[in-house]
């Protein structure tokens, strides 16, 4: 927490002089696109994110000519990519590294560097580093830069919310979470919120759903199961089970996290109003629902391929987590999800297995 103590005694060009007052808000004229800055390029979301700008080539009909790709280990270069592209590796969490990535003005930033769930409530202090500092180092490195009023999209989270939890948790729901990563993402949510009315930047926060089904192996996040289940049945590979299946939760899938940036990178800032931060649509099944969406696409075979093996610590976290949502603010303003969770399975077969099963 020495990081964010520092910062906030820390003067910046941009503050109020005195007597000036507060600054309101304001939805800076949108530039044309020219270049993009991903922190957090190397994770799986930020690879998607690359591979759909390179595809299409342009930014809400803008033409993008350059990017920066930027994580704690260098990005991969993409290929066939219409515009310059520069891969960087540093830990933006320490001092100066986020000077550095805005020093030359991107037009659209993507904020989705973090280290997740299970290893943020395993060691609190990098969790606050990376999660709070880092995200407070960016935020005054943009708004330390006179007039420079960039897009920046923070990719927050469901885990804001703590228990306990209406059938559906509204767009009125108060944040109070139940873990430390939940408790950094709800800083940060109120950090962009208060930065885009003083007119430091303008932002748009996005509370992620669990991404399912994630390519790739398990990492550490403690939701990693419920891609589990999922992925390596269907590469005919056995899976664990940590948690009952009664377990709900809420889900998107990687082809929509990246609908859902793309969205909010675009998207006029006055319909969005000063609320910048928006629930992400999504669908609450039970893990059970999940297995019988499995049983439905692949067969007996492959949920036989699932192991119960129930996991304290995991159902501790668990239990904590919001289930149900109802995203009617972000549908209003355009975002998107998929309808069944046999469509988030099937999303998964086209993008990562090129249409065939394993099993």
């Amino acid at each position: 927490m020495q990081g964010f103590m520092a910062l906030a005694s820390r003067p910046h060009p941009n503050s109020p002089r005195k007597g000036e007052g507060l600054r309101p808000y304001r939805n800076a004229k949108e530039p044309q696109v020219m270049h993009i800055l991903i922190i957090g390029a190397a994770g799986m979301v930020g690879r998607k994110l690359t591979e759909r700008l390179v595809r299409d080539g342009a930014l809400g009909g803008k033409t993008i000519t350059r990017a920066t790709l930027h994580d704690i280990v260098e990005p991969p270069v993409p290929a066939g990519a219409p515009f310059a592209v520069k891969t960087l590796a540093s830990d933006f969490s320490q001092p100066g590294e986020a000077e550095k990535l805005v020093a030359e003005r991107p037009d659209v930033i993507f904020h989705l560097a973090a280290i997740v769930s299970g290893e943020a409530e395993a060691d609190f202090d990098k969790g606050y580093r990376i999660n709070l500092d880092g995200t407070r180092y960016l935020f005054d490195a943009v708004r330390a830069i006179e007039g420079y009023v960039p897009r920046l999209v923070f990719t927050s989270s469901i885990a804001v919310f703590g228990a306990p939890f209406p059938d559906a948790i509204g767009d009125e729901f108060f944040t109070t979470p139940l873990t430390s990563y939940g408790a950094q993402k709800a800083i940060g949510e109120l950090l962009l919120a208060d930065y885009t009315r003083r007119g430091f930047f303008d932002g748009i926060g996005i509370r992620l759903p669990t991404i399912c089904v994630r390519p790739g192996k398990p990492n550490k996040a403690a939701s990693g199961f419920f891609s589990n289940i999922i992925r390596e049945p269907l590469s005919g590979i056995e899976a664990v089970l940590p948690v009952g299946e009664d377990v709900r939760h809420w889900h998107a899938s990687p082809r929509s996290a990246v609908g859902f940036l793309i969205h909010a990178a675009t998207i006029e800032g006055e319909k969005v109003g000063p609320r910048r931060n928006l629930t992400m649509p999504g669908l609450s099944v039970t893990v059970g629902e999940q297995l019988e969406a499995l049983r439905r696409i692949a067969g007996d075979k492959a949920v036989a391929l699932v192991r119960h093996e129930p996991d304290p610590g995991i159902m501790k976290i668990v239990a904590g987590w919001p289930r149900n949502f109802d995203a009617s603010r972000a549908l209003s303003l355009g975002f998107k999800a998929e309808a069944s969770f046999d469509d988030i399975i099937r999303v998964h077969i086209e993008d990562e297995l090129g249409g065939k099963l394993g099993v």
